[in-house]
């Protein structure tokens, strides 16, 4: 078979135009979205302790940046566009690395996408009412079109054709949306710490830190202790590991990352940890303008807590404490900017991960063509075509926990991944060596694992649902296969 010319209007390589900060924004863009002005209510309801509370953001934290540390090693061997996959693929061969390609594309990525969309959405409505769940156009069964997941797969058809343009379009908008979304939550931050110390609230709420209890959605309190508090703190690490997700999407675009072999290891080290010290401070801001307990049935922010906080909105009501009334649209405008920009970093990573399956042969032919801005644009299309589908059938809590704990198992494989091949080829160049290895990838591997084990457990549908979707991917890539 001859291979594919490509069209007078398509590239043929990508252009190595990203610098180390263009690198460091992109993983830190693509960490902060919607979950770090979310999910702390989930986490505070669960755990009802605020010690727990800053324990899990602290673990969560350490296990990225080792889990960073570790990629960086993996990333300077191959620095490759398609990343990850290129990484799965070289230490357990084709099949895996489908599998794990599959599952970005049918859950992790897509899925990532259409939990921001939603997420910006719920923001939006802030502004437009009408955008809200209740308003509801057509429904079809489990899916329900409303106006507001019109509008969030607007936002994606927005953002992929600006990334279709150009990998300099999607650079910009970035490194902007990035920029904007720091410098707030630096400021909410300084003034959030500041103001809770000066009113006692800071230390009122970390009296008795180590208390831990459970209260449900009508108020009833149950205290944890043993086998149930670890229980709770490893299912309310679904909300923390996903707001701190997607760090690995630098590692698709290594094709257009200037010095990869350099700067992929620095923007993983330098992007994750950044991001640890701003989701552990702005907790520490919540703390100190919100109280940790409340009550469901309270008509006030302080009433409600940061346990139940309207609609789970904890960064909208520490901002309104901070700015009145006024606060609302100003965190609002704040988490819009974050979600945005952090599905703009979603966008433009996953498609490259597309293109490069699709050069394998393992993903449709059409993706695998890069168009005259040198972005595979087809790719892109793709992506946005199946995470509209994704807003339109799932909620923010479903595709959270769907994307989460099928992105942790595949973290586990790869850096499983870095042994092997260790192992395999000792003297394969390695730019840069894993940090602590083998105890660092090691007690990733196996606390990552604990934390999978307890959500089978604790949320056994949406975990598996998670499972059954991956292994799908095994008699699609037969299939594939025996037709070729």
């Amino acid at each position: 078979m001859q291979p594919v010319q490509p069209a007078a209007d398509e590239k043929t390589e990508f252009n190595r135009s990203l610098s180390l900060l263009d690198s460091t924004l992109i993983v830190s863009g693509s960490m902060i979205g919607s979950g770090v002005f979310i999910v702390t209510a989930d986490m505070a309801r669960n755990l009802g302790s605020s010690g727990w509370l800053l324990m899990l953001w602290v673990l969560t934290g350490v296990m990225t940046v080792a889990a960073a540390l570790s990629y960086g090693e993996l990333a300077g061997m191959m620095p490759k566009a398609g990343g990850q996959y290129i990484y799965i693929q070289r230490a357990y061969g084709r099949l895996t690395g489908f599998v794990y390609g599959w599952t970005v594309f049918t859950v992790i990525q897509s899925g990532v996408i259409a939990a921001v969309a939603v997420a910006f959405t719920k923001f939006s409505a802030v502004f437009i009412p009408a955008l809200g769940p209740e308003n509801v156009l057509v429904a079809l069964g489990p899916i329900k079109v409303t106006l507001g997941s019109l509008y969030a797969i607007g936002s994606l058809i927005l953002l992929t054709w600006l990334n279709s343009r150009g990998v300099q379009s999607g650079k910009l908008i970035q490194n902007i949306f990035t920029s904007a979304k720091l410098l707030a939550l630096l400021g909410l931050i300084v003034v959030g710490i500041a103001m809770g110390l000066n009113s006692g609230l800071l230390s009122a709420n970390l009296a008795n830190a180590w208390d831990a209890n459970s209260t449900s959605a009508t108020g009833e309190i149950v205290p944890l202790a043993g086998m149930a508090l670890l229980l709770a703190f490893g299912t309310s690490m679904v909300g923390s590991i996903f707001s701190a997700d997607s760090w690995n999407n630098v590692t698709f675009i290594a094709g257009e990352i200037k010095n990869p072999r350099r700067n992929i290891p620095l923007a993983l080290f330098f992007g994750t940890l950044t991001v640890t010290l701003i989701y552990l401070l702005a907790n520490i801001a919540y703390l100190s303008l919100l109280p940790l307990t409340g009550s469901p049935t309270a008509t006030d922010v302080m009433g409600r807590g940061l346990q139940f906080a309207t609609a789970d909105r904890v960064g909208t009501a520490a901002a309104s404490v901070v700015f009145g009334n006024l606060g609302v649209g100003i965190m609002a405008v704040l988490i819009m900017i974050s979600t945005f920009g952090c599905n703009n970093g979603l966008i433009l990573a996953g498609a490259r991960l597309y293109y490069a399956m699709a050069k394998d042969g393992l993903f449709f032919e059409q993706a695998s063509h890069l168009n005259k801005n040198a972005v595979p644009a087809k790719a892109l299309w793709l992506q946005c075509a199946w995470a509209s589908v994704l807003c339109l059938s799932g909620t923010y809590g479903d595709l959270l926990d769907y994307c989460t704990f099928t992105s942790l198992i595949f973290y586990i494989v790869t850096i499983g991944g870095l042994f092997i091949l260790r192992r395999r080829e000792p003297s394969a160049e390695r730019p840069y060596r894993a940090f602590g290895y083998p105890l660092v990838p090691a007690l990733y591997m196996l606390t990552g694992t604990a934390i999978c084990l307890i959500l089978l457990y604790t949320k056994s549908f949406n975990t598996g649902m998670g499972l059954l979707i991956a292994a799908l991917g095994i008699p699609v890539y037969l299939i594939t296969r025996k037709k070729k």
